[in-house]
């Protein structure tokens, strides 16, 4: 059995199609590497359908976890550092904030079959437990400046792109 992470170049899917799915057949995913955008990854419908539903379940339970009783969200705060330790740097009001959107958004997300948010809301949160991690750019983010600047002009349709 081939390792999950096998990886081929775009063109030998066109060039060698049916060399290059037969190591779909023993991996469960192929990474296709593209010289001129985004890698992509092949896999089968049915493996995708088996990841959402892990997903979903993973999802389900805890969100179920979280609502279920009020000692529950203690646990979840307890357990956040172990799976994402970047939260050590929050403060604590924030780090409760960050459980109960990541619980909310999962949640809203599985309803709809996109993860997309909760890969958005984690990034957002990590960039946030960066800032708290180095003093001199928090000071500097955090700092009260005292001035006004003035209205901002309205931008320029042909400056937005």
């Amino acid at each position: 059995m081939a390792p999950d992470n096998a990886a081929v170049n775009f063109s030998e899917l066109v060039n060698k199609n049916k060399q290059t799915l037969a190591r779909l057949k023993e991996s469960s995913r192929l990474l296709l590497h593209r010289r001129d955008g985004e890698d992509l990854v092949l896999t089968t419908a049915a493996r995708a359908e088996q990841d959402q539903t892990v997903v979903s379940a993973a999802t389900r339970i805890l969100t179920a976890l979280a609502r279920r009783e009020p000692g529950s969200m203690e646990l979840l705060l307890d357990i956040l550092p172990d799976a994402f330790p970047w939260v050590r740097f929050l403060p604590e009001t924030d780090v409760h904030t960050f459980a109960v959107e990541l619980v909310d958004t999962m949640r809203a997300a599985d309803s709809v079959g996109n993860s997309a948010s909760v890969a958005q809301m984690l990034i957002a949160w990590q960039h946030t437990a960066e800032i708290h991690s180095d003093p001199e750019l928090l000071a500097a983010l955090t700092r009260d400046h005292d001035e006004d600047y003035g209205p901002v002009p309205v931008p320029d349709p042909q400056d937005v792109a």
